[in-house]
């Protein structure tokens, strides 16, 4: 599977965003303090985008992440919980207006919103699965680990919120990690191949949420790409292991290094992690000519 990938699966990679949002200093970069006290008391704030990634795969529209639904902005029950809405309001700061749907930034974009096949999920928050009411026709990819957590007694208490999830006529499709060899992949436990092709590769990265993924995009015009959603917020904080303010330290620690690894057996491969402000350009600078 790790093959050099010399057909022109994949025509074009962009970046856009769905909104913004303001995250403390301490969910970014880590702190000793217990994040109960940093979420309650810090008044520190960095302003970061809420990105999804798009790929034109042949004829077909794949996505990364599916944003922000507009309704949290002005709708005040968006969160159903009392609790979860307690604590929206202080973990997160979100700017998003009517014009940051998923279809008008697409068709921004000059594609139809129609056209979109899948939505690969990283994780479950719900500012990476706010678009999917959008997109019905699409299917809808997550991995087995992270689906697990709507059975949990309260899920929205990790801002995962099931009335947004579980919406009527979605395609989910949960996925598993395929066993390999590949030296790429093994130290990961296991991949799933999007397409069939090699282009577009699935990878469990969790410590953000038990089943985060990572997507590895191979073509013949980029180097390679890895999604990371949001297991990190800046890639140099990955690179020196410096983990944020919420997950698993050592789940994310765990993959932080597999992800490490992966580069050096990859040397010129870009990492993009979800709320990353330097996105676009990274991309553009990658772009081919």
């Amino acid at each position: 599977m790790s093959q050099t990938i010399s057909d022109d699966f994949i025509k074009s990679v962009q970046v856009f965003s769905t909104g913004s949002g303001g995250q403390h200093l301490e969910h970014r970069y880590g702190s000793r303090l217990p994040s109960l006290w940093w979420v309650l008391t810090s008044k520190s704030w960095v302003e970061i985008p809420i990105n999804i990634y798009l790929f034109e795969h042949r004829n077909e529209l794949v996505l990364f992440d599916a944003g922000l639904d507009t309704a949290i902005g002005s709708d005040p029950n968006y969160v159903s919980s009392s609790i979860g809405r307690f604590f929206l309001r202080r973990l997160f700061r979100l700017h998003i207006g009517p014009d940051d749907t998923l279809t008008a930034k697409l068709n921004g974009l000059g594609y139809d919103v129609a056209d979109v096949s899948k939505v690969i999920v990283s994780h479950l928050h719900f500012d990476h699965i706010g678009g999917i009411k959008e997109v019905p026709q699409a299917e809808l990819l997550v991995s087995g680990d992270e689906w697990r957590q709507l059975s949990d007694p309260h899920p929205e208490r990790e801002f995962i919120l099931r009335e947004h999830i579980e919406v009527p006529g979605a395609k989910w499709k949960q996925i598993e990690f395929a066993p390999t060899d590949d030296p790429l992949f093994a130290p990961f436990g296991g991949c799933y191949d999007v397409m069939n092709d090699g282009s577009m590769i699935l990878l469990p990265t969790p410590g953000h949420t038990p089943g985060s993924m990572s997507l590895l995009v191979r073509t013949a015009n980029y180097p390679p790409l890895l999604m990371v959603g949001d297991l990190t917020y800046e890639v140099d904080l990955l690179m020196k292991d410096r983990v944020p303010g919420t997950g698993d330290i050592g789940q994310l620690r765990s993959s932080f290094a597999k992800v490490r690894a992966l580069k050096e057996q990859l040397p010129n491969l870009v990492i993009l992690p979800s709320h990353d402000p330097t996105a676009a350009e990274v991309l553009m600078t990658n772009m081919p000519l």
